[in-house]
């Protein structure tokens, strides 16, 4: 197998309320797995994918998932620095998490832009569609899509591992677009781990360390 000529490293955010789910997306997407074992996150975690987008193509995403309790706070600004897309992530049976969304939104197009001043791509997550009503939620979050402005939008299920790869692929898909579009690998949507930055959870490495 030839090496692929081109690899981005995407920073990309996970934001959304307490209790969303943007741990258990990580979780799955990252590492194929769920847990039960609930504990919140303090501050930013941090998780790495590595996808081979095409042939000849790698794509390094650095998953930022900020706390719930952190949003529109102070250190978003910092969190946000350099980020090339976002989640942003409700729970389809708490209407309260679907109201604070034009909030997280608002938050990120405030903070972080593209180079040409655009926001970044951002998709709009409805998780826990395995336990909402068949269909339910899903005409408000394409509406609710629509007026905000995201790139998209997808109902996904953590546990069931429904549409996360989909949705994913959707926000890499934008992100190459835009890196191409702008004509040079020295985006600043190309960025290294800074880990001075971080804070991490001190629970215990299997279940709870994403929690």
């Amino acid at each position: 197998m030839s090496s692929p000529r081109r690899e981005y490293l995407c920073k990309v955010l996970v934001v959304g309320d307490l209790g969303v789910g943007k741990t258990s997306i990580i979780q799955r997407y990252v590492h194929n797995i769920y847990s039960h074992c609930y504990r919140a996150t303090i501050g930013v975690d941090f998780a790495v994918k590595i996808v081979r987008w095409e042939r000849d193509t790698m794509v390094r995403l650095q998953l930022w998932d900020i706390a719930g309790q952190e949003r529109f706070g102070h250190m978003t600004r910092l969190y946000y620095r350099q980020a090339a897309g976002a989640l942003v992530v409700c729970d389809l049976g708490r209407a309260a998490t679907l109201h604070s969304v034009h909030r997280w939104k608002e938050d990120l197009d405030s903070k972080v832009s593209l180079r040409n001043g655009n926001p970044i791509p951002t998709i709009l997550i409805g998780n826990k569609c395995d336990v909402a009503p068949s269909g339910g939620g899903s005409q408000d979050l394409e509406d609710l899509s629509r007026e905000l402005g995201f790139t998209d939008c997808h109902m996904t299920s953590a546990k069931e591992n429904v549409n996360i790869d989909d949705a994913m692929s959707c926000l890499i898909k934008q992100i190459i677009r835009n890196m191409e579009d702008s004509g040079s690998t020295d985006d600043p949507a190309i960025v290294k781990p800074s880990l001075h930055h971080f804070r991490y959870t001190d629970g215990c490495s299997q279940c709870c360390r994403f929690q």
